[in-house]
C-alpha cells in the first residue's frame, strides 16, 4: 500500500512537469504542502522526491528543497501522444507493431511469429560463433565489405541462380533498410524522382521521404508493375531510381511475369533508370519467379536483401549485390555513416545457420505451414466479406478488398483500441488510393481475439456478417 502511495505522488509530480505546470529550475512544493494536498504522509512525499531525484527528474539542494531538473525529462507514457492522435501512416503501423507487447495480436505486421523461427538453430549458431571466433571478431569492426565467409556463401547461392557475381561485388550491411538507404545516398539528391510500386512496402516511402525526393507510384498488376505506365512515366519524369520487391510482392503478393520483367528493363535502359530489387521474400517462393537482377546481370539493377523474415530480425544483417564500382563507393559511404559493415558476430551467426543443411528444411516447413495458413485465413476472411486481390504463390501476406465499402483506416483505428494492429491499404499507397484495401499477415491471424475484433467492428458498420469458421488446429 505504501509503495502505491509513493508511486501516485511521483506520477502527480511527473504530470505537472509534463504539463509545464512546473518548469525547469522551479522549486517543488514543500514536503508538508504536497503531503497535505495529496492526503499522504510527509514520509511518503520524501520517498517520492528522493526516487524522482534518482530518475534525474528532480534535483535536491541542501537546505533549499527540491527543484525540477533543468534538463528536459522524458514525457511519461500516461501523457504521451496516443495512437488515436497519430495519423495512420507508415510510422503508425511500424511503431504499433514494434512497440506492442508480445501478447498483442499483430496481423498487420510484416514478420513471422517467434515460434515459426529457427530459434534452436540460432542458439546453436550463437554458441558455435562464440566458440570459434577469435579475439578480433569479438572486439574489432570487421572488414569494410563485411564477413568474408558469408559473402562467399551468398556469391555461391547467386551463381546457382545464374547470377555470376564474385564476393567482392557483395557488401554486407546492418540491415535491408540500411542497404536501401546507402544506395539512396549514392544515387539520389533532393528533388530527384523515384518510382515505386503502388502499392508498395510502406517503409520504402518512409525512407525515401528522408532523402527529400519526389515519389511517384506505378500501378501494380498481378503480373508485376504496369509496364506501359512505367515506360510513360520513365520517359516523362526522367526518374533516377525504381524500387521494387522481387519474388512475392509486398503487400499484394503478386509475382513478376517474364514479359513484364523484359518490358520494365527495356524502359529502364532506354531512360537510364537504376533499379533496386529487394529480395527479402525470395525464400518464401515455392519456385523462383523471374528476377530483374538475373535478366539484367547487375548492369543497372542492384539486388538487396536481409534475413529478418526467414531467420531473425534481431540478428541484424543485410546485403547489396551490385556493379563493383558501385560497391566500392557504397563501402565508403557505409564507413562514413556506420564505420563498418554488418556486425561480424551477426554475420557469423547468419553464415552458420545458412551453411547448415537445416536451413533448407526450416524453409520447406515454413512454406508448407504458410500455405495452410493462407488457405485458412482466406476462407475465414471470405466469410466476413473480404475479397483477395490475387492468390499469392507464397509468403504470409493477403491483400484484400474491404467488404461493403468499409474504410480500412477506420477499421484499423477501431481494432487498435482492442490491442490489435492492422495494416490499412493507404499506408502502402503513394497515391493514397487504397482505402478499400487491407494487408493481413496469415501467420499472425490465429488468435480468436483478432477475428472477434474484426467481426464486431464490421457489425458496428451495419454490415451483415456471418461468424468466420474456426481456425485449423494445426496452425495454432
Amino acid at each position: 500500500m505504501a509503495g502505491r502511495r509513493t508511486e501516485s505522488v511521483m506520477e502527480a509530480v511527473r504530470e505537472r512537469i509534463a504539463a509545464r505546470k512546473l518548469s525547469a529550475g522551479e522549486r517543488l512544493p514543500s514536503i508538508r504542502t504536497l503531503a497535505t494536498s495529496l492526503c499522504v504522509s510527509p514520509s511518503t512525499v520524501v520517498e517520492a522526491y528522493e526516487r524522482l531525484v534518482a530518475e534525474g527528474i528532480v534535483r535536491a539542494r541542501a537546505g533549499s528543497g527540491f527543484f525540477v531538473a533543468r534538463s528536459s525529462a522524458p514525457r511519461p507514457l500516461s501523457v504521451a501522444r496516443s495512437d488515436a492522435e497519430r495519423a495512420i501512416d507508415p510510422f503508425w503501423v511500424s511503431r504499433q507493431s514494434l512497440d506492442a507487447d508480445a501478447q498483442v495480436a499483430k496481423p498487420g505486421c510484416g514478420w513471422l511469429p517467434a515460434d515459426w523461427m529457427p530459434t534452436d538453430a540460432l542458439r546453436r549458431a550463437m554458441r558455435r560463433t562464440a566458440r570459434t571466433a577469435d579475439d578480433a571478431m569479438l572486439t574489432d569492426y570487421g572488414p569494410s565489405r563485411g564477413h568474408a565467409p558469408l559473402r562467399h556463401l551468398l556469391a555461391r547461392q547467386f551463381a546457382a541462380e545464374g547470377l555470376d557475381v564474385g564476393p567482392d561485388a557483395i557488401l554486407l550491411t546492418g540491415s535491408g533498410t540500411q542497404a536501401l538507404d546507402l544506395i539512396c545516398r549514392l544515387l539520389l539528391k533532393p528533388g530527384d524522382t523515384v518510382l515505386v510500386d503502388d502499392p508498395c512496402y510502406f517503409n520504402f516511402c518512409a525512407l525515401l521521404s528522408v532523402h527529400r525526393v519526389e515519389v511517384v507510384g506505378i500501378p501494380m498488376t498481378p503480373a508485376g508493375p504496369d509496364a506501359a505506365v512505367f515506360a510513360e512515366r520513365a520517359a516523362r519524369l526522367r526518374p533516377r531510381l525504381y524500387v521494387t520487391n522481387a519474388a512475392i510482392h509486398n503487400p499484394t503478393g503478386a509475382s513478376l511475369s517474364p514479359a513484364m520483367a523484359h518490358r520494365v528493363l527495356a524502359a529502364a535502359a532506354a531512360h537510364d533508370v537504376a533499379i533496386i530489387e529487394d529480395e527479402i521474400f525470395a525464400d518464401f517462393e515455392p519456385e523462383p519467379s523471374p528476377r530483374l537482377a538475373l535478366l539484367d546481370g547487375l548492369e543497372r539493377v542492384l539486388r538487396i536483401g536481409s534475413f529478418s523474415k526467414t531467420l531473425s530480425a534481431s540478428v541484424r544483417c543485410g546485403y547489396i549485390a551490385a556493379r563493383p564500382e558501385w560497391i566500392e563507393t557504397l563501402a565508403d559511404l557505409q564507413i562514413a555513416t556506420q564505420f563498418g559493415a554488418a556486425s561480424p558476430l551477426s554475420a557469423g551467426m547468419i553464415h552458420e545457420v545458412l551453411a547448415d543443411g537445416g536451413y533448407h528444411r526450416h524453409m520447406e516447413g515454413v512454406r508448407s505451414r504458410l500455405a495452410k495458413a493462407r488457405r485458412d485465413t482466406a476462407r475465414r476472411l471470405d466469410g466476413l466479406g473480404f475479397r483477395p486481390w490475387t492468390v499469392p504463390r507464397g509468403g504470409f501476406g493477403l491483400w484484400c478488398e474491404m467488404p461493403g465499402g468499409v474504410d480500412a483506416t477506420d477499421l484499423a483505428r477501431r481494432v487498435a483500441g482492442q490491442g490489435i494492429v492492422l495494416a490499412p491499404g493507404d499506408v502502402f499507397s503513394p497515391s493514397g488510393t487504397a482505402r478499400s484495401m487491407m494487408r493481413f499477415n496469415a501467420a499472425q491471424m490465429t488468435s480468436p481475439s483478432v477475428w472477434e475484433a474484426i467481426e464486431q467492428s464490421l457489425m458496428r458498420t451495419g454490415l451483415p456478417v456471418s461468424p468466420p469458421p474456426e481456425v485449423s488446429a494445426s496452425l495454432r
